[in-house]
């Protein structure tokens, strides 16, 4: 008997299993602690060229008792995961309706989180913190300023892709398929087969890393690959396990004690979510309380063998268009479908509430996520602003971004974006403010002040709680933005906000008049 589990001393563990092998007991399972043994540098350089983390094996032996433990090294693993082998798609998003209005004007992907990153981010920045460099975006709806984004932070700031690249695939028409829209996330890799296939035959690619772009969170993405050459899988599904309150939220996973996924069921509600129920015992170690995640999802992301994915797009289920409702529910039936099971931060942020409590949970001390490591950090457009310029403000709990100017005013528990203004008297608590594009000189604000304009920013005595203010918004002086009726959904699209989930989102560009009461 043996399990075995992969450790990146830079990131939470997440456990994995070998196909055939099974976990034994779940009274000895919930006894099992798993340390970390760090690699030699040979062994890592050999492994990943020395741009990945090392790993560690543990190793239960049939004869051992509950108490004893065997630690090896991988060095009797007979085939290494090559990231040069190894090339990721980012999928862009559809039309972005749960984070409606932020995704108005913009593509999921492009939507500013932290302060001064976007959610594309996340997927990017993995991928290079995993030695991965030939990457894929798709893109289509709203899709300029994520276009405009990937170009400054990743083609034009001068990083080394050595022989790997970024390329942008916007959905296109092609002859002789008149609709030209994604209609799921197979479907936009499907209507792409012919770009992907040549390059991936001619870069030997073996392996494929489908992403999303829409979630938070920090992974290895080669030690889930590598556990798909150990398992010697068609398909890995990186799952995490999840409350029952979001459960209906995802995809749901069953597996076997291999690792094997036996079921998928997309979105399952009612009795259809009662039957996708799991033990998550043997994940007491990293989760604590097993009973609150009775359920384990999918997280959207997905390794595939290169002729795999080519069979199941182009022949097997070529009339199919989505991996989670259509695809994967099928697949697990015919191809080695295996689950890889993270236990790190993650959190989906498709939603305005997820997406508002996801930045908020940033302020916290300790904060669950950090997006600074130093061997692993998050790249984002270089904009060589200056530092912010804080006068008499009291600030508790919060992320201050880079360009901003903040006067004589009261911040808690917020996150403030790039090149923002507070004037005089202004209170923020509970706010996600993501900044601004420009800057406006002193002479512009008094001369727009004069004219009875607003300028871009916060101006005095203005009250904000509980909200979401979207690049270059225009708040007047005075104004009270507190939801104080709890209204949970309202669209004032011509007075510039509207209320999703109790939280009041303040529209790009718009203006709100001095004395407003929200």
């Amino acid at each position: 008997m043996q399990f075995t589990r992969a450790l990146d001393a830079n990131t939470c563990p997440h456990p994995t299993r070998r196909t055939g092998e099974g976990f034994g007991s779940e009274r000895l399972m919930e006894r099992l602690n798993i340390g970390v043994i760090n690699q030699e540098k040979s062994l890592k350089s050999s492994c990943f060229g020395g741009r990945v983390a090392g790993t560690a094996q543990c190793v239960l032996t049939p004869d051992a008792s509950a108490e004893t433990l065997q630690f090896q090294t991988h060095s009797s693993r007979k085939s290494y995961a090559d990231a040069n082998r190894v090339s990721a798609v980012i999928l862009g998003g559809g039309t972005g309706a749960q984070l409606f209005p932020l995704t108005s004007t913009r593509a999921t992907p492009a939507v500013p989180v932290g302060g001064c990153y976007r959610l594309i981010d996340i997927p990017m920045s993995n991928c290079f913190n995993s030695g991965i460099n030939k990457i894929f975006v798709m893109t289509q709806y709203n899709s300029a300023s994520l276009n405009r984004h990937i170009h400054r932070t990743y083609l034009g700031s001068g990083i080394n892709f050595t022989d790997g690249s970024v390329q942008v695939l916007a959905a296109t028409q092609m002859p002789e398929e008149p609709a030209g829209w994604f209609q799921g996330t197979a479907d936009a890799i499907r209507k792409f087969i012919w770009v992907l296939e040549d390059y991936y035959i001619h870069k030997d690619i073996e392996h494929i890393v489908i992403l999303c772009g829409d979630q938070l969170y920090r992974m290895n993405y080669m030690e889930l690959v590598q556990k798909h050459v150990d398992d010697n899988a068609d398909i890995t599904i990186s799952c995490a396990p999840v409350d029952e309150s979001r459960a209906s939220d995802y995809g749901l996973v069953r597996f076997d004690d291999t690792g094997r996924v036996l079921q998928f069921f997309e979105k399952p509600v009612g009795v259809d979510l009662e039957s996708m129920r799991v033990d998550t015992s043997f994940l007491s170690y990293a989760i604590g309380d097993i009973q609150k995640y009775p359920y384990i999802a999918s997280m959207g992301v997905y390794v595939f063998k290169r002729d795999a994915l080519l069979d199941i797009l182009k022949s097997k289920y070529s009339q199919l268009h989505d991996f989670g409702s259509e695809i994967l529910p099928r697949a697990v039936l015919e191809h080695n479908v295996q689950a890889s099971i993270f236990t790190g931060y993650w959190e989906d942020v498709g939603t305005i509430k997820s997406f508002f409590d996801a930045n908020l949970a940033l302020t916290h001390q300790p904060s669950r996520f950090e997006f600074y490591d130093p061997k692993t950090p998050f790249f984002t457009s270089p904009r060589y602003l200056p530092p912010t310029q804080l006068e008499k403000c009291k600030i508790k709990d919060a992320f201050i971004s880079d360009g901003c100017f903040l006067s004589e005013c009261r911040i808690k528990h917020s996150v403030i974006g790039i090149c923002s203004r507070l004037s005089f008297g202004c209170e923020l608590m509970d706010t996600v403010m993501m900044g601004a594009d420009l800057y406006e000189t002193k002479e512009e604000i008094l001369k727009l002040l004069l004219s009875g304009k607003v300028p871009v920013g916060i101006g005095e005595n203005t009250k904000i709680k509980n909200c979401i203010i979207d690049m270059n918004a225009r708040i007047g002086s005075n104004v009270v933005i507190a939801n104080s009726k709890g209204i949970q959904k309202a669209d004032h699209p011509e007075e510039g906000y509207y209320i999703r989930s109790g939280i009041v989102v303040i529209l790009k560009n718009a203006t709100i008049k001095d004395g407003t009461v929200i």
